[in-house]
């Protein structure tokens, strides 16, 4: 990382490449060597570095010149496992929004045979799309599954499967106890596989299906196509008509977006009645939009919160935007009653007051949402970091020390509350 990088403060603060797996002995090191020189013909001259779920290493992409050196193309990416305990990393650079999900899936149900095969080898695999290359976004639209395809280096996996079906025709032959040729493969392959009739070396759910899931390619596009008519969002209008969908939208088109998420029961308000305890959500949303604003004419606000930070926001002579005047309306009707006040569709609050239904695009759903409410940095950090990582490099030093500043203050000491509380949700 350069002196001077704005991304610096992020991974002093732990909100980048934290809680990634530590390879610090020369036996990972050597089994991570052999699965990179496996799947991409290089290596690493690294005596120690950190990995996410997938075996990306910041280090050694920078090492390498090549970030991108297990995921080339976006599609069909590669993954290195040394131990179950890449399953509680993030996934680093994902072009897909599922791919974490499916990694950490394949390795929890697979756990027990992944812990025996990594004692002793790496894992080298691929999530395999049905495509081999995504050259338009059409080609998005024949990705249905996603098969898992993994070995070691050395090809225990594979082994087992022959002497599987090296045992079976042992049994099935009938002069099998004479076929001197047949039990010594046996015997040769065993010595690498050992006993596959009482141990036996598969994995399992390897396919995994993806018809719902947001791409960083062509710009960023999100598809849903579980829907009654299937959609996608995309940022760039030069996508839109390359797109067979019935429903195309571009982000910036709100009002198409808002009708499609709401026609699809999407989502859902996030205060509801007056007493509701989302108005916990909103009171959250409007100091952090107003301390965004402070930092924009670089005031510290760092400790305030509620009206003190409402005071300071007035000493300092902060105009307050329009979306922050609509959720704070709410907010006086959840907590005195009265007529609940208009913030629909066309209102620059409106998307902040909505959150994910309970669906199973939910976290597809914040995704699209977090873009949607550029002033939340703490709902576009927890949902879509790629897009914070971003727009972070771009922000003014003061707006990027109060969002690090909000964002561990709020999320990093307790994870799972916060979430509970922001989305009625612990998932992570």
């Amino acid at each position: 990382m350069a002196e001077g990088d704005p991304m610096q403060r992020l991974i002093e603060s732990g909100l980048m490449y934290s809680n990634l797996f530590h390879v610090d002995s020369p036996v990972l090191v050597d089994r991570y060597n052999r699965a990179l020189e496996h799947l991409t013909g290089a290596t690493t001259q690294l005596s120690e570095f950190h990995v996410d779920v997938s075996g990306y290493s910041p280090e050694v992409g920078s090492e390498l010149g090549d970030h991108q050196y297990l995921n080339h193309g976006g599609v069909n990416r590669q993954f290195i496992l040394l131990s179950n305990e890449q399953g509680r990393c993030p996934l680093l650079n994902a072009h897909f929004s599922t791919s974490r999900q499916i990694l950490n899936r394949f390795i929890r149900e697979n756990e027990r045979q992944l812990f025996a095969l990594t004692a002793t080898d790496a894992i080298a695999g691929e999530l395999e799309n049905s495509v081999f290359s995504v050259e338009s976004p059409r080609d998005l639209f024949d990705i249905r599954q996603i098969r898992v395809v993994a070995d070691t280096t050395n090809g225990t996996i594979a082994k087992a499967g022959h002497l599987a079906r090296l045992v079976d025709r042992f049994h099935d032959e009938k002069d099998g106890w004479f076929n001197e040729q047949l039990i010594n493969e046996m015997i040769e392959v065993a010595r690498c596989t050992g006993d596959v009739t009482r141990n036996p070396v598969q994995l399992q759910h390897a396919v995994f299906e993806q018809r719902n899931f947001w791409t960083s390619l062509f710009g960023g596009l999100y598809i849903f196509q579980d829907m009654e008519k299937p959609s996608v969002v995309v940022r760039e209008e030069k996508y839109r008509r390359q797109l067979p969908s019935a429903l195309v939208m571009l982000l910036d088109d709100r009002r198409d977006v808002a009708r499609f998420l709401s026609d699809n029961e999407l989502v859902e308000t996030v205060v509801k009645f007056p007493g509701d305890e989302g108005v916990a959500v909103l009171r959250r949303k409007l100091d952090l939009m107003l301390g965004l604003e402070l930092a924009k004419k670089s005031v510290d606000s760092t400790g305030h919160a509620g009206s003190r930070l409402r005071r300071l926001a007035a000493r300092n002579g902060v105009s307050l935007p329009m979306e922050y005047e609509g959720l704070a309306s709410i907010v006086r009707w959840a907590e005195a009653g009265g007529t609940r006040p208009k913030v629909g569709i066309s209102h620059p609050a409106y998307f902040a007051t909505l959150r994910a239904a309970d669906t199973p695009v939910k976290d597809l759903v914040n995704m699209l949402l977090a873009e949607l409410v550029p002033n939340d940095v703490l709902q576009l950090y927890i949902c879509h970091k790629d897009e914070f990582y971003r727009r972070y490099r771009s922000w003014p030093r003061e707006v990027r020390d109060f969002s690090v500043d909000a964002i561990v203050r709020e999320y990093i000491s307790d994870k799972d509350s916060a979430r509970a509380m922001l989305f009625g949700s612990n998932k992570e």
